[in-house]
């Protein structure tokens, strides 16, 4: 009998992620859930995207977690293989964070990160 390989979530969400990604959809209600991307940009060379969605992109994966939605851009997907998305808050701010094993370095204020390929990022792990 053949099995089936699943593959993994591109993105994973920790709780607080869960109730803050249900946050924002219940404050914009014709929200699908939240975009995720990256961008070129930044000191190190990429930027995270994110913004509410109403549709779907023809090519999105969605990823659905409690009732949270993300809709991750199809180019973004080969970077986010693996990570998870959390949501801190400290005395001065309130932010998602992306515990990202494809991320190999960050500016010195958080604003961009160098991110490689999850198929670079396995090849380099195995050379390290």
């Amino acid at each position: 009998m053949p099995t089936l390989h699943m593959l993994p979530k591109v993105v994973t969400l920790t709780d607080a992620a869960v109730r803050r990604v249900q946050s924002l959809m219940a404050a914009n209600p014709a929200a699908l859930g939240l975009r995720i991307g990256v961008k070129k940009g930044g000191c190190a060379g990429m930027e995270y995207t994110m913004a509410m969605a109403d549709k779907k992109g023809p090519h999105d994966d969605i990823v659905e977690q409690d009732g949270a939605v993300l809709l991750i851009e199809p180019s973004a997907i080969m970077y986010l293989l693996g990570t998870e998305m959390d949501f801190q808050t400290d005395k001065l701010a309130s932010q998602f964070v992306f515990n990202n094993p494809n991320q190999r370095g960050s500016c010195g204020c958080g604003e961009s990160v160098n991110l490689v390929p999850a198929a670079d990022a396995q090849r380099l792990a195995n050379h390290d």
